[in-house]
């Protein structure tokens, strides 16, 4: 039980928590916002009434307006997220000096295996243990 217990009290397990917590949240406030604003200036917009810009086939709708409302859901609820927790945290981990959602660093592949993922600096293939070229330039290594 106290494995299970370290389990749930990591940092990140707790991080992960805490940030699903708060996206569900405002998962529910931009849905409100786009049930409320977006759909009906959305159906004002296609300018026929309670169909807005839908179409019917054969007597069913095809309901353009919701098509357009989960696209502005999507996009707003993604910025939000965004700008709201990825990037505090980004500052929050960088003052500790602890570099996250950055580019990874420049990698090589491996000419015999063709493993890839190998450290610029990497002298032998982890995979297959073939010599490799040390990289001095930080451009891709040339087969031997």
């Amino acid at each position: 039980m106290s494995g299970f217990k370290n389990f749930l009290m990591q940092g990140q397990l707790v991080v992960v928590a805490v940030g699903l917590s708060i996206a569900l949240a405002f998962s529910t406030l931009v849905k409100a916002f786009t049930d409320a604003v977006i759909t009906p200036l959305v159906r004002a917009a296609g300018g026929r009434g309670a169909t807005g810009l839908g179409f019917t086939v054969r007597g069913q709708l095809v309901d353009l307006n919701s098509l357009l409302s989960a696209i502005v859901y999507f996009v707003v609820f993604v910025a939000v997220v965004y700008y709201a927790i990825v990037v505090p945290y980004r500052a929050y981990q960088q003052k500790r000096g602890v570099a996250v959602f950055t580019e990874p660093p420049p990698t090589k592949a491996c000419p015999a295996c063709l493993s890839d993922g190998l450290p610029l600096e990497a002298t032998k293939c982890r995979y297959c243990a073939t010599e490799l070229k040390a990289e001095q330039s930080g451009g891709l290594a040339e087969p031997a």
